[in-house]
């Protein structure tokens, strides 16, 4: 189910789960996956029929290549979900979620 004024922004490598929930004015960037936790193959017929997916809910903004999993897994209105962040719990409304810097490490192959 897909809200009113959803944006893929860049929609390369977009991934949308089938059972997902997604709000309204809802934004995605390239590469965000809505996906499900992996499942041995025994637990795969058993969960069919049920929520495998994330809830995004309404007015939510999630950045590049961030990977959000699980059908239990709500991000709460009003929410910033910032690139690269892997998440598989719930974030309460009007939360911003994001990785500290990174430290960029470059040597000389001499």
């Amino acid at each position: 189910m897909i809200g009113d004024s959803f944006f893929i922004d860049h929609g390369t490598g977009v991934v949308i789960g089938e059972t997902t929930i997604i709000g309204d004015r809802v934004r995605l960037y390239q590469g965000v996956t809505l996906g499900a936790l992996s499942l041995s193959k025994d637990e795969c017929p058993l969960l069919r029929d049920t929520k495998r997916h994330p809830t995004i809910e309404d007015d939510v903004i999630i950045y590049a290549n961030a990977t959000i999993l699980g059908g239990k897994t709500v991000i709460g209105a009003r929410s910033v979900i910032g690139g690269n962040v892997w998440l598989t719990e719930s974030v309460p409304p009007d939360t911003s979620v994001f990785l500290k810097k990174p430290e960029l490490v470059m040597r000389n192959k001499v």
